[in-house]
C-alpha cells in the first residue's frame, strides 16, 4: 500500500496571508510544510493571559499578565549593551531589560506609553524586574481572554506571536474529520480528534492544568493513540512494500557451516543455536530476510553472522560485513580470518584508508566473485564498489549508519531485480517498549545468555580525589607475579587533548601520568586520531600482553576483544551516557578470571549523573541499562540513524503509553488489511510525504 503525498501546489498552505517565503523555511525547520502539520503542532506548555495583575502584587517566578507606563528608557552598557526601561502602574513600578533588541524596539519604548508586559517577575538588584518579556501596545482596551495562551515549540526568527497567528489560520482552513471511525476509538474512550486538537490549542481558564501538562487528558490521549498508529502503519506499510521485492533463497546445506563449527574450541549456547536456527530458516525463503540482531556485551554475535555468511557462500554467493569504525571492521576481519581462512573462504578487506593498488585489487577481486565476504567501512557501499552476486548483507551497530548507506549497499545487490538478505547486529539491547514502535518492522532475534565461563564484572564508584591509590592499586595488580598478579588493565578518557572549557583528564596527560608513576609498567596510548595502521599495532600489542596497561578514548568501545584484561577504569564516568558506560564495560569479563571496572567520577554529582554511575554500580543487566537509557534520554540515540524517515514520537511516552501502543500495534495489521483506505487516509494526515528512506 503506498501512501501518495499531498502535492505542495495543492496545499493552500502557500496561499493563506502570513505565510510568507520567510515563515514558511522557519516553518519548515519544524517539520511543518502542510496546513494538516500546523494543525497537529501542539503547545508545549500554557500560560494565563486571562488575569491582569497590579505590579506589586503579581505572583513571581512565573508568567504573569501586567500593565503600566512607561516612564522612561534608555540603552546602557553593563557588561553587555543593553536596554532599560522603568514602567509603572498605581502600586508601584517595575525594571525591563532587554539584552538584545533592534533599533526598532528602542523608538517603541518611549516614556509616556501605555505597555502590557507578559513574563516572570524576579527580584533583581534595582527592584522588581523581566527580562525580554512579550511586550503590547496596541488593543489594550480590548478585554482579555478566558482561554489559556498556548506555548508552541518554535525556531529561531519565529516568535511566539506570529506562530499562534499561523496555528489559528491553519485551525480554519484544514479539515479535521476523523480518520478513524468511532467503533475503533469509542472503546478506549478517546474524544473526538477535531474536538480534542482544538482543544489542546486553546484549554478553557477553568481546566484542571494537572492533566493537561502531565499529557494524561483524554484529548492528549487521542493525539496520542493517533500518532502511535500512524508510526506502526507506516512500520508496517513499509515491510510489505520491502517484501515485494524477491530475495534469494539460500539453501542450508550445512557443508560449510558443519565445518566451522567442528573447528571451534567452544560450543554455541543454547541462545545462539535458537538465533542461528532463525537466521538459517529466513535465508531459505525468497522473501528478503530483515532481521536485527540483539545480543548484550561479550555475548557472541559475531560466531552467528559468520555462520550466516557461510550459509552464503555454500549458495556460491556473497556476503558484505559492515561495520562503523576502521577499528571494529578490522577486529572482524580479522576474527573472520582466523575462522574461515583455513577453510578455504576467500575474504577480503576495503577501507577508506587502504593504499591506492591494494584497494583496486580488492575492488576487482570483489567484482568478480573472487572475494567471498567483503568486511569494510563505509567504504563498502561506494559507487566503485560492484559485487558479483550478493545475497547478504550484515550491518554491525547498525545505529551508527544512515538509511541511505545501508540503501546504497543494499542496492548493489538489486541488479537481477532481487534484494540481498539483511542481518542488523547491535549489542545495545533493545527495550521492549522501543522494540514494539521503531523495530516493529524487524524481526528480532535475541542472544540472552553469555558464553560458559564469563564471570561477573564487579563494578565500583571512585571520587577523583583517590586517583593515585588507584593507579597504584593497577599498577600493582599489572605488575607479573609474584609481586602482582600480571593481570592487564584499559584506562579509558574522555578527550584527546586538553580543553579549557571542559578540563577533563585527557588521554594523552594520563598516558603521561602513568608512565610516571608505574615506569616499570609498559604503557600504551590508542585514540581516534592515530593512522588506522598505529592503532591495529598498539591494540595487537596490548592484545599479545606486550602492553600492560593501555590508555585509550571510546575507540574501544565495541569490538575489542582481549580475555586476560581483567581492570577497567572509566575517567570522568559522569560525563558518558548508559549505553556507552556499558559497552565499555564489556571490554573486560571476556575470560574466566574476575574482572573489576572503576567508574572514576569528578565530584559534585548531578542528579542524573548519580543516577547513571548507581545503576552501573548495581546492574550488569543490559537491558534493564537499555530501559533506563530510554527513559533518562529518550529513544533519539537508541535509535541513531537507523529509521530517519520515521519521525521521532512527538507526543506519546513510549514508557507511559504502552496501552496506547499495544492497541495500535494490534490494531494497524487489520487496518492494513480489512481497511486500507482507513490506513491510507490516516497516513496521509499523520505522515504526509515524509515517508522516505523506509526501504532500509
Amino acid at each position: 500500500m503506498a501512501v501518495q503525498p499531498t502535492p505542495p501546489s495543492a496545499d493552500p498552505f502557500l496561499k493563506l496571508p502570513g505565510f510568507t517565503d520567510a515563515n514558511r523555511q522557519k516553518l519548515a525547520k519544524l517539520g511543518l510544510t502542510r496546513l494538516q502539520d500546523l494543525a497537529l503542532h501542539l503547545p508545549l506548555r500554557y500560560e494565563d493571559e486571562t488575569q491582569l495583575y497590579p505590579i506589586t502584587q503579581a505572583p513571581q517566578d512565573r508568567v504573569v499578565v501586567v500593565e503600566g507606563v512607561i516612564k522612561k528608557s534608555e540603552v546602557q552598557i553593563r557588561q553587555r549593551r543593553q536596554l532599560i526601561a522603568e514602567v509603572a502602574d498605581s502600586s508601584g513600578r517595575l525594571i525591563v531589560r532587554f539584552l538584545n533588541f533592534y533599533p526598532s524596539q528602542q523608538k517603541q519604548w518611549q516614556a509616556g506609553k501605555q505597555v502590557r508586559l507578559i513574563g516572570e517577575i524576579k527580584s533583581g538588584f534595582w527592584g522588581l524586574e523581566m527580562v525580554h518579556p512579550r511586550t503590547r501596545f496596541n488593543g489594550l482596551d480590548a478585554p482579555l481572554g478566558n482561554k489559556l495562551t498556548p506555548v508552541y515549540p518554535t525556531t529561531n526568527g519565529l516568535s511566539q506571536d506570529t506562530l499562534q497567528r499561523l496555528v489559528g489560520l491553519a485551525l480554519k482552513h484544514t479539515a479535521l474529520d476523523d480518520t478513524l471511525p468511532a467503533s475503533i476509538t469509542a472503546p478506549y474512550k478517546l474524544p473526538p480528534l477535531e474536538k480534542s486538537v482544538r482543544f489542546l490549542h486553546s484549554p478553557p481558564v477553568d481546566t484542571d492544568m494537572y492533566p493537561l501538562t502531565a499529557r494524561h487528558h483524554p484529548a492528549w490521549r487521542r493525539l496520542k493513540f493517533d500518532e502511535l498508529l500512524a508510526q506502526q502503519l507506516t512500520l508496517l506499510a513499509n515491510r510489505a512494500k520491502r517484501r515485494e521485492v524477491p530475495a534469494l533463497s539460500l539453501i542450508p546445506k550445512g557443508t560449510l557451516t558443519a565445518k566451522l563449527l567442528a573447528s571451534l574450541p567452544f560450543a554455541l549456547t543454547a541462545a545462539q543455536q535458537r538465533v542461528v536456527d532463525e537466521i538459517c530458516r529466513d535465508l531459505n525463503r525468497t522473501v528478503p530476510m530483515q532481521r536485527l540482531l540483539q545480543g548484550d556485551v561479550g555475548s557472541g554475535k559475531t560466531i552467528v553472522a559468520a555462520l550466516a555468511a557461510l550459509q552464503a557462500v555454500e549458495n556460491d554467493t556473497q556476503a558484505a560485513f559492515m561495520a562503523p569504525t576502521e577499528l571494529l571492521a578490522e577486529q572482524h576481519y580479522r576474527k573472520l580470518n582466523e575462522w574461515l581462512t583455513p577453510m578455504g573462504i576467500r575474504i577480503g578487506w576495503l577501507s577508506g584508508s587502504q593504499k591506492k593498488k591494494e584497494r583496486e585489487t580488492t575492488l576487482a577481486a570483489i567484482a568478480s566473485g573472487d572475494i567471498q565476504i567483503a568486511v569494510g567501512t563505509h567504504a563498502l557501499f561506494q559507487d566503485k564498489v560492484q559485487f558479483q552476486n550478493l545475497s547478504l548483507l550484515l550491518v554491525d551497530e547498525q545505529h551508527r549508519f544512515g538509511v541511505g548507506q545501508r540503501l546504497q549497499l543494499r542496492s548493489k545487490g538489486s541488479d537481477d531485480g532481487r534484494a540481498p538478505h539483511q542481518l542488523m547486529m547491535s549489542a545495545t539491547p533493545i527495550p521492549r517498549t522501543l522494540a514494539m514502535s521503531y523495530f516493529a518492522d524487524l524481526d528480532v532475534s535475541v542472544i540472552d545468555e553469555l558464553p560458559p565461563g564469563r564471570t561477573p564484572i564487579i563494578t565500583t564508584l571512585l571520587d577523583n580525589r583517590k586517583r593515585e591509590q588507584l593507579i597504584e592499586r593497577v599498577g600493582n595488580a599489572c605488575r607479573p607475579a609474584p609481586v602482582g598478579q600480571g593481570a592487564q588493565a584499559y584506562w579509558v578518557c574522555p578527550l584527546i587533548e586538553e580543553s579549557e572549557t571542559l578540563q577533563l583528564q585527557t588521554a594523552v596527560a594520563t598516558h603521561e601520568t602513568l608512565q610516571a608513576m608505574l615506569p616499570d609498567l609498559r604503557i600504551g596510548l590508542v585514540h581516534g586520531k592515530l593512522p588506522a595502521s598505529e592503532k591495529q599495532a598498539v591494540m595487537n600489542a596490548f592484545k599479545h600482553h606486550e602492553l600492560d596497561i593501555l590508555v585509550a578514548t571510546t575507540v574501544i568501545e565495541v569490538g575489542v576483544d582481549v580475555p586476560n584484561a581483567t581492570l577497567m577504569v572509566i575517567d570522568h564516568a559522569e560525563r558518558m551516557g548508559l549505553a556507552q558506560l556499558h559497552q565499555l564495560r564489556g571490554r573486560v569479563g571476556r575470560g574466566s578470571k574476575a574482572s573489576y571496572c572503576t567508574l572514576l567520577f569528578q565530584a559534585p554529582l548531578g542528579e542524573i549523573a548519580q543516577t547513571r554511575l548507581d545503576l552501573m554500580r548495581h546492574s550488569t543487566d543490559g537491558f534493564e541499562i537499555a530501559r533506563e537509557d530510554l527513559h533518562i534520554r529518550g529513544p533519539g540515540e537508541l535509535l541513531g540513524n537507523r529509521q530517519s524517515g520515521v519521525p521521532l514520537l512527538r507526543f506519546a511516552d513510549l514508557e507511559k503509553d504502552i496501552d496506547l501502543l499495544e492497541v495500535a500495534r494490534n490494531l494497524a495489521p487489520r487496518l492494513l488489511t480489512d481497511a486500507p483506505d482507513v490506513a491510507a487516509a490516516h497516513l496521509e494526515r499523520w505522515i504526509g510525504n515524509r515517508t522516505g528512506l523506509l526501504d532500509a
